[in-house]
């Protein structure tokens, strides 16, 4: 085997398998924060500091290697913008 990555065409199977594992806790979080309407335990900087590294992940496939793994990044990328707005909603409606 000349290549340690396993590739599917030219997609990493490793890198999709790595998104599919983080983009499975972002609907749970986005249920969570929804349905409590309480902030506990989140970090509103945690939250941006992973927005941006979806963000840089998009722009490298964008710039470097584009590929169909952008649809995971930006799918993903939309369930964090999606529980940072619930973040908001629920600081100014429900924290007091």
């Amino acid at each position: 085997m000349s290549s340690v990555l396993v590739f599917i065409g030219k997609h990493s199977i490793f890198e999709i398998i790595m998104l599919l594992c983080f983009g499975c806790a972002w609907p749970v979080s986005i249920y969570k924060s929804y349905t409590s309407r309480k902030n506990n335990g989140k970090s509103i900087l945690f939250l941006y500091l992973i927005l941006i590294g979806y963000v840089a992940g998009f722009l490298h496939k964008i710039l470097f290697n584009y590929d169909r793994v952008i649809y995971l990044y930006v799918f993903i990328g939309s369930l964090v913008c999606i529980d940072i707005l619930l973040y908001y909603r629920n600081k100014i409606k429900y924290d007091r």
